[in-house]
């Protein structure tokens, strides 16, 4: 029975994976999100990045793949993710948690910068309050979604979207995947 399962696993994930990969409107998205991106750090700007959950662990490994360190050496890239505990409980309990990535973007977020906004259904509250703020302090948003891409695809700069219906544990295994090629490509057009 086992078995069954573990191959069943596998399977959807690849399905899933080679249906995004061979829509042309998602490579060419994810190739405008990478230059967005790119130029905004040419620029002297940042990365912003916030989510939910294991969104908001997508969004963490985003920053610190840019901060840090992700293939080879380079030097270290401004990238930040909303994930301070202190700042989203206090945002929480003082402004409701609809807010916690907003104020985090009204505080850091400035002209120039980016937002990378992940949310499997593209309609979480919070995350969109911060494409909201974003767009308020002339910034730039690429959204990752998931499903149809909610109300965040007709609110950001570049829509990236796994057109997933079922759990949301296989989007997010194509938003790292695409995570990780956004870094690549981020890498390449800057020429580091």
């Amino acid at each position: 029975m086992s078995y069954e399962l573990i191959k069943a696993n596998f399977d959807e994930a690849a399905q899933v994976l080679q249906r995004f990969a061979s829509n042309e409107q998602n490579i060419a998205a994810v190739d405008r999100a990478a230059s967005l991106m790119a130029a905004a750090l040419a620029g002297g700007g940042k990365v912003i990045s916030c989510g939910n959950g294991g969104s908001m662990c997508d969004a963490m490994h985003f920053a610190e793949e840019l901060s840090g360190r992700f293939r080879d050496d380079r030097r270290a890239l401004p990238a930040i993710a909303a994930s301070d505990i202190s700042h989203a409980t206090c945002t929480a309990n003082d402004y409701g948690f609809e807010r916690i990535f907003s104020r985090f973007v009204e505080a850091l977020g400035r002209k120039g910068d980016v937002l990378l906004a992940i949310s499997t259904s593209g309609s979480s509250a919070n995350v969109l309050r911060a494409v909201e703020a974003a767009k308020l302090q002339g910034m730039r948003v690429v959204g990752l979604t998931g499903k149809s891409g909610g109300t965040m695809v007709g609110l950001c700069d570049v829509s990236i979207c796994v057109a997933h219906d079922g759990y949301s544990d296989r989007v997010q295994e194509v938003h790292i995947k695409i995570i990780h090629t956004l870094i690549q490509l981020i890498e390449e057009k800057m020429s580091l």
